[in-house]
């Protein structure tokens, strides 16, 4: 009677081993990104991580010239104030959109925002401003206008 053991236990071995390595390659390779792409600066409020990415700089220097740069940082604008974890699931999807979107070229140049963030900085847009907000309701009656049809400027005006 053979001890038919041995070779299963090798085979094993050698999965575990080769399963090791991918995860071992995969960490690395995760690190190695996270890092040269300045991860970490993500989690930060500092509006220089915009300009992580070229395609951001425009809008970061119409940023840096605009009104609303003593008051106002990017992720003021273009972040939920309503809570933490609204706060920060809208970061990590616009995150993980944005990797994606200049890892395989597939953005606008310009880069424009799409329809969830505008809805997002048209919320905070009247939280801000709620007392200014309310008193010009009448005028724009029946109609559902976003704020930057008429103010596009004041958080950075790239319009041409």
């Amino acid at each position: 009677m053979t001890d038919s053991s041995a070779p299963s236990k090798r085979g094993a071995r050698v999965w575990v081993l080769a399963l090791s390595g991918v995860f071992g390659v995969l960490v690395g390779l995760s690190l190695f990104t996270f890092g040269y792409a300045r991860g970490a600066s993500y989690f930060s409020d500092d509006p220089q991580t915009c300009m992580n990415c070229h395609v951001m700089r425009e809008q970061f220097e119409a940023w840096n010239h605009a009104s609303h740069r003593r008051v106002a940082t990017c992720n003021d604008c273009h972040t939920p104030h309503d809570s933490f974890v609204s706060k920060w699931f809208v970061k990590g999807l616009n995150g993980f959109n944005h990797s994606v979107a200049f890892t395989t070229g597939s953005f606008h140049d310009p880069i424009r925002i799409r329809a969830f963030n505008a809805d997002v900085v048209q919320h905070n847009c009247v939280a801000c401003h709620t007392t200014t907000v309310s008193q010009t309701l009448g005028v724009h009656a029946g109609e559902a206008l976003p704020c930057v049809s008429c103010h596009a400027g004041v958080g950075h005006n790239t319009r041409k």
